[in-house]
This record gives structure tokens, sequence and C-alpha cells, in this order.
């Protein structure tokens, strides 16, 4: 395919999302119509899209309207890119610009729009994040790094840099986590690499790591891991310490690959139906990893700063509330609640852990900490709640 037919294949999937369809559902559509597309094409076509996504409004605004076609525009603009070197209907590229299009448009001047917010959205964000509000927002506008763990059941950091760079995965440590490196070059190898097949090393985000840094693990634990999801704190729990671990999701399916994953990483963990946690019960440590809005990982997901709302979010608070209470009586005294997100919304956040103090009494906040999505990872939350002894 040639550059531009890459972006009229993007315009046709973001067209089919502005409609109604799913990113990934309409990639997949266009993936299965267009075989003749090479890994090389699907590649650049799915950047192009999720360009768009995390520029959505600022780029609809240099492009002057709203289609697929138009974002795509205002992505060449915001790119210093010429759009009629492109836009010229040669080799399935879209057709020329017209004269409506060739006209000067002007860039997004209200900060909701210039950094890609909903306008809704925004004054909370603003409030969250204070002095931090523009470099987060301006963060979320770009393609995320690739984060890797180093399992140190099996390996350490400086070895597995080095193993990995003789598979050309070139790599440099994050400072966010002991176990964190950032792919610099060669992240297409990584799945093929022997490193990452013996379990030598994990994908996951450095903040994601730092999380279970933050959690006040040791030997001879008892843990539970309740919103486990794929299971990648679980396995980064397990390695931090010679615990006995519980992995549980009230989607089981999500976990469906977690076996496979322990197995390879050399790593013992139990995955739980919701029913077979109180048999289980009381643990050292649980932590809950809570469904949320997504804010601090949106740069992976843009679609959902999108089709966020008002009442999702209130949803989904509601939700944290209950899980926070369903989940403290499983703990034993003296023991860890510990609760995260991967956002940096104050109302689901600190907001949370204090409502749930308020309303629960025996129990103190021991340890909180926020990331950034613009210090280089995701944004996360963590907070570690301890049950007091005689709870």
């Amino acid at each position: 395919m040639t550059p531009g037919a890459r972006l009229q294949a993007a315009i046709e999937v973001l067209d089919h999302i502005i409609d109604g369809t799913p990113a990934e559902k309409a990639l997949t559509g266009w993936g299965r119509r267009s075989r003749y597309a090479g890994s090389k094409d699907r590649a650049a076509v799915r950047d192009h899209v999720f360009t768009a996504l995390r520029c959505w409004r600022s780029h609809a605004a240099l492009g002057g309207g709203t289609t697929g076609r138009a974002r795509i525009l205002g992505g060449l603009r915001d790119e210093g890119i010429d759009p009629a070197t492109l836009f010229n209907a040669e080799g399935h590229a879209p057709s020329e610009l017209t004269a409506e299009e060739l006209q000067p448009t002007q860039p997004a001047t209200a900060d909701a729009e210039r950094l890609d917010f909903p306008d809704w959205l925004w004054p909370e964000f603003s409030q969250s994040l204070g002095d931090e509000t523009e470099a987060a927002a301006t963060a979320l506008r770009s393609r995320a790094p690739v984060h890797l763990r180093v399992n140190t059941v099996l390996s350490d950091r400086g070895s597995a840099q080095a193993a990995l760079a003789d598979e050309g995965v070139q790599t440099t440590a994050h400072p966010a986590a002991s176990t964190a490196l950032e792919i610099t070059e060669g992240a297409r190898k990584l799945r093929n690499s022997q490193v990452y097949q013996t379990g030598q090393v994990e994908l996951q985000d450095a903040a994601s790591q730092a999380v279970v840094e933050l959690l006040p693990l040791a030997d001879g634990q008892k843990v539970l891991d309740y919103c486990a999801g794929g299971g990648g704190k679980s396995l980064a729990m397990a390695a931090q310490a010679d615990v006995t671990l519980f992995a549980h999701d009230t989607n089981f399916i999500r976990m469906k690959d977690l076996p496979v994953r322990a197995s390879r990483a050399q790593i013992k963990v139990e995955t739980l139906q919701t029913s077979e946690i109180a048999r289980q019960a009381p643990f050292d440590l649980v932590l809950c990893d809570v469904p949320c809005s997504g804010s601090g990982s949106w740069r992976r997901a843009p679609e959902g700063k999108w089709s966020l709302t008002p009442e999702r979010l209130a949803g989904i608070q509601e939700t944290q509330a209950q899980i926070l209470d369903q989940v403290a009586p499983l703990v034993a005294p003296g023991g860890v609640l510990a609760y995260a997100t991967c956002s940096m919304l104050t109302s689901e956040n600190l907001d949370q852990v204090h409502a749930f103090l308020d309303r629960t009494p025996g129990w103190e906040l021991t340890a909180s900490n926020s990331w950034r999505v613009h210090h280089g990872h995701d944004g996360f939350f963590a907070a570690v709640l301890t049950r007091k002894g005689d709870g």
C-alpha cells in the first residue's frame, strides 16, 4: 500500500468508529476486507487511527470537520505535512482536497479542545492534576511506551537487558520500578524472543510495577489479587516475595491465560471463582486494582476517553466503593487492603479511600502514591490500608 492508500484506509476505519463501531472491531473488519494489506500496512493504518483517536478534537479543528477525512487531514497539518502531497487520488489515496479544505483553519484554542478532552470532564481533570494538568493531557495525546517487567525469579535487570539485546531488542532501565525496562528498539521482535518465551520478562507498564513495589509483601503471606484481570500484578507480587497467591476476577475468563503465564514464569498461583474466596479467607494482603475510568491509560485505549460519560463515571465509582466494602472483611486483623486504579481522577482515588475510612471503623491509611502519565508511564494510584489488630 502507498502512504496515501494507508491514509484512505484509516479514513474508512475512522468513519466506522464515528458511526458507533468499536475501534478494534472496525480495524478487524477492515483487515478482513483487505487481505492484500501486509503487516506493515496494517500497523501503519492502526497508528493513523489511534493518533486520530488520541487527538480527536484538536485534529478535527485543524481539519475543519468531524469526519474521518477531516481528522486525518488535521493530523497531517499537525505534523507539518502538506496534505496535498498525499490527498491526490493516486494509488488509492484520498481524493484531492476541495476548495473548502484548502482554506486555512485555526487550531483549537479552548483548553479542553486543544488538549483533546471532553468538555464535561476537563474541570475535574484539571482540579485533580493542578499544575500538572497540561503536561498530563499533552502526554495522553502521544503513543505510550512499551515496558517490560523483569521476572526476578529467573533473571535480573542487567542480565535480561543483555539477553534481549542479543535478540535485537534494545532496552533502557526505567526509574519507576526496580524491575522495569523500556523498549527503545525492536519491540516487534519481543514475542518471538527466548527471553520473553521463557518467562524472564513480561509486558507490564512501569507504574503498574511500581504499584506492586509499594505493597508490604513478605515471605509466608497469604495474598489475594481480587481484580486480577490478566494477572500481571499477580505475577509481579509472586516474584517479589514467597507468598501463597490467589487470583480472582468476577469475569473469570479474563484470567484464562494466567496459568500458562505463571507456568512460564515458574510461579505458582491459584485462580478462584467468586464462590471460592470465602473458604480461603482471611488473607494477609488483598490487592484491589479496581475498575476505573482508565484515564491513566488513555494513550493505549484512547477510545475510552470519548466513551466515558458522567453517568458511567458515577457508576464506576459506585462499583469501586462496593468492592472496597466487599473485600474489607476478607483481610485478617493486622493485614492490608491495597486499593489501586489506573486513573488520575481524585474522585476515583483519594476521595474513594477517605470515604471508605469514614464509613469503615478499624482501618488506617498507611501509604499512598500517584504516578502521573507525563513521567513516562501510565497514570496510576495506589493506597495501602491497614486493618487494626483488633479489627
